[in-house]
This record gives C-alpha cells, sequence and structure tokens, in this order.
C-alpha cells in the first residue's frame, strides 16, 4: 500500500469544506492507560517526506516526526484524552468516541469536516466521513495517528515513574508476557482497566482470597 495522501481533503475542499480535520486514536487494546485522541488541520499543499500511519513508523520516526509537525504554524492539532476508570464506566467504544469528539472540538478555527479513522461514529459532533484505514490513505490521519501515539507514549513513559512494578514504558499497558506477570505479581494499579478481562479475572481472583 502506498503512503497517505491529500486526496480526501481535496475532495471535501472541492464540495466546498475548506477546513478539513483528521481524526485517530492510540490505545484501544492495553490493559492500562488511557485511550488518546489526535485531530489535525493541515495547512494547503501540505508535505512531508516521512509521514505515514504511526504502525509503520518506528518510535524514533515518531517522535521525530512529532517534533517536526506540531511546530508549523499553520498545523492545527489538538488532542483528548480519557483515562482507564471512564474506560471503565463507559466502555472502550465510547470512551474513544467521546476522546474524538473532545480533540475535535478542541482545534481553533473549528472544522467544516472531519476524515475519521475506522468506522463511523454515531452522534459525532461534525460532518464526517469514516475511512477504514484511514491512517494509510489521508496523510490529516496521519498526523493525527502520530501526535496520538506519542501523545500517549509519553504519558505511559511518565506513568511509569510512578509505577514502576509494571513496565510501562516498555509495553506502554499492552498486555505483554512482562506486563501480564507483574500484574499477577502486583495486582493492578490506578491506572490499569479492571473492565478488560485479564485484570477483571486477576480482580476476581484478589477479591475472592
Amino acid at each position: 500500500m502506498g503512503r497517505p495522501t491529500l486526496r480526501y481533503e481535496l475532495e471535501w475542499k472541492n464540495q466546498g469544506h475548506l477546513l478539513i480535520a483528521g481524526i485517530d486514536e492510540a490505545g484501544r487494546g492495553p490493559l492500562a492507560g488511557p485511550v488518546c485522541a489526535a485531530a489535525v488541520m493541515l495547512p494547503d499543499g501540505f508535505e512531508h517526506d516521512s509521514l505515514n500511519d504511526s504502525k509503520q513508523l518506528s518510535e524514533g520516526k515518531r517522535e521525530r516526526i512529532y517534533e517536526e509537525i506540531t511546530v508549523m504554524p499553520e498545523l492545527m492539532w489538538s488532542v483528548a484524552m480519557i483515562h482507564a476508570e471512564e474506560i471503565d464506566r463507559i466502555n472502550i467504544l465510547r470512551a474513544t468516541h467521546a476522546a474524538m469528539a473532545q480533540a475535535v472540538l478542541a482545534l481553533v478555527p473549528a472544522p467544516n469536516f472531519v476524515l475519521i479513522d475506522g468506522r463511523p461514529v454515531p452522534g459525532f459532533p461534525l460532518p464526517s466521513q469514516a475511512l477504514v484505514k484511514g491512517d494509510s490513505l489521508s496523510l490529516s490521519i496521519a498526523a493525527a495517528s502520530v501526535i496520538a501515539k506519542v501523545t500517549r507514549d509519553r504519558f505511559m513513559i511518565a506513568a511509569a515513574r510512578k509505577y514502576s512494578a509494571y513496565g510501562f514504558e516498555t509495553h506502554k499497558g499492552y498486555g505483554t508476557r512482562g506486563h501480564l506477570a507483574a500484574l499477577r505479581q502486583h495486582g493492578p494499579c490506578p491506572l490499569h482497566r479492571r473492565s478488560f478481562e485479564p485484570v477483571y479475572q486477576l480482580t476476581l481472583a484478589i477479591d475472592e482470597a
């Protein structure tokens, strides 16, 4: 598959939507930490030599691209996080949708239209198009994917200093073998999503002990 382009952004601009935002999220699958959404509006004629779907980039390349694009004066971006307690309360899908809405509503100026990575978001507050694998199709979504991923990774690396027993700086909250071993040894911490099955089953075992 080729690199993302401005094809979808230009199609909607040609229909009169002059301010187009791309949205993506990071952190739906982990056992711990927030889900993070980013919204990005790229300037006209935006180009970048290596911007791509964040999953196709090394951690070092994501960090470099993040530093490059977030200081561009004409590039508008915002992020929103929904944390573990709220994820447990409303479920991860609703939490993801809430983070996406919060991120896009924080953009100034407000976009006219939004390109969303993945499937349609019910009740989304702005006109939108959902693009499956949109981070590999749209440069706006690709930029959002990098910003969301780097923002969340930095949060988990910082959290590792407080919750040092879990190795968050390495696995960022995903269910690796080492993370599961730490969970069994220490039990969940406040960052853990207690509604997610491995954590939930462990919590049940602790409660029954």
